[in-house]
């Protein structure tokens, strides 16, 4: 069963996410400046650079925003049709995609989502999906059934894993304040001024008990007065069945980081060497372009012959590699360099257990291949920064 602990550190709302006695996620958002991923703005088409068929679009205080004109969901402000062509000066309503990373800026969409527990409300495509984790086809077809009776022809709805088995009152209810949520952006986008925010997406520690899977939590930590109250608030509008797991903290003799080791572990999570059990190793390597992982066996000295101990190795370095991903917040293209195994067998067992190690976190993640130099790729989906750049934000805002 997992706890969400959310505490103060160096000057931010830092957020765990334990399973067990382990750590398997951290966020860390700075207290006065706030990520603006999921924001929705009215933004200003700035220059647009037919070379990339890219256009910049300032979404105020002078942040540009990356949005490729592939984008066929462009909503003007002023809600005329669009025809396919944007020109510098136009005001579009966007939301951001990604966050602005190292020295690119935050990617804008014009597919604007509204998330909930159990639903993604979506501007883009207009059908009704489901997540991929949910296997269950008569329940989904039933379900599809009762949301196309109350789907809209300006949205398309998303069915989220958290959404399976969840009373059809509960997941009505949801349905209904994302659609008057949805509504409101696009109205307000007719009346609001340029650069104006229309949607604000909740803090870190919000969308992380937002997103949570609804069977597996069993607490919600703080010892934080006004994170208490706005936890309540959020619990008591959107997921009152939980408001029981909400949990105040007080021990001045040992404080939440201390008792949840919230130095140590940010000091494991930032580090370059990963020790295994066996006393094999993870070398992580976040460069501009990739993350590149390598495994060594260290001070492993097993008995079994050098064909097993290799294999158990990588087998190892695969469980821990898939935890440290999620842990780190890793995406983009990952390369992994497993030692060298000769036989196939083994290679078909390592590719297969990491798939499996993979399919489990909650961010799209996907083993590519291994290529003729035995090195393994994987993907994994950009959403929020890099832990390492988390961190590096904090230092920089404490610093001045």
């Amino acid at each position: 069963m997992n706890k969400l602990i959310i505490t103060r550190w160096n000057g931010s709302v830092i957020t765990l996410l334990q399973s067990g006695r382990e750590t398997v996620q951290v966020d860390i958002e700075p207290e006065n400046n706030r990520p603006v991923l999921g924001n929705i703005y009215i933004g200003k088409v700035n220059h647009i650079v037919k070379n990339i068929n890219a256009a910049f679009v300032d979404i105020g205080k002078g942040q540009m925003g990356y949005l490729s004109l592939n984008d066929a969901w462009i909503h003007f402000a002023d809600q005329r049709p669009y025809e396919g062509k944007l020109r510098q000066g136009d005001e579009i309503i966007v939301q951001v995609e990604r966050d602005a990373v190292k020295t690119k800026a935050p990617v804008l969409t014009g597919n604007l989502n509204i998330t909930g527990r159990y639903f993604v409300l979506t501007s883009g495509k207009k059908q009704i999906g489901f997540s991929t984790k949910i296997a269950d086809q008569a329940w989904k077809q039933e379900i599809k059934q009762d949301l196309e009776s109350r789907k809209e022809e300006s949205f398309g709805i998303i069915v989220r894993t958290n959404a399976y088995k969840v009373p059809k009152a509960e997941l009505e209810s949801e349905l209904v304040q994302l659609k008057k949520s949805f509504k409101n952006v696009l109205d307000n986008g007719k009346h609001r001024t340029c650069y104006s925010l229309l949607y604000s997406s909740a803090p870190s520690y919000l969308t992380g008990l937002r997103d949570s899977l609804k069977a597996s939590l069993e607490a919600v930590v703080t010892d934080e007065a006004d994170i208490y109250d706005a936890v309540k608030d959020y619990l008591v509008q959107y997921q009152p069945g939980d408001l029981r797991l909400l949990t105040w903290y007080e021990d001045r003799l040992l404080p939440l980081g201390k008792l949840y080791r919230i130095e140590k572990t940010m000091e494991e999570a930032l580090g370059k060497r990963v020790w295994l059990k066996s006393g094999g190793y993870l070398v992580i390597e976040p460069t501009e372009a990739l993350v590149v992982i390598d495994v060594n066996t260290g001070k492993y000295s097993g008995k079994k012959e050098h064909r097993e101990t290799i294999k158990k190795v990588n087998l190892e370095a695969a469980e821990e590699i898939g935890h440290q991903l999620r842990l780190r917040n890793l995406s983009g293209i990952i390369i992994i360099d497993f030692i060298d195994m000769e036989a196939e067998e083994d290679k078909r067992i390592l590719m297969e257990r990491l798939e499996e190690i993979v399919s489990k976190d909650p961010v799209k993640t996907t083993v590519v291949e291994m290529t003729k130099l035995n090195l393994v790729e994987v993907t994994r989906k950009k959403i929020r920064k890099p832990l390492y750049e988390q961190a590096l934000q904090m230092k920089e805002k404490v610093s001045l």
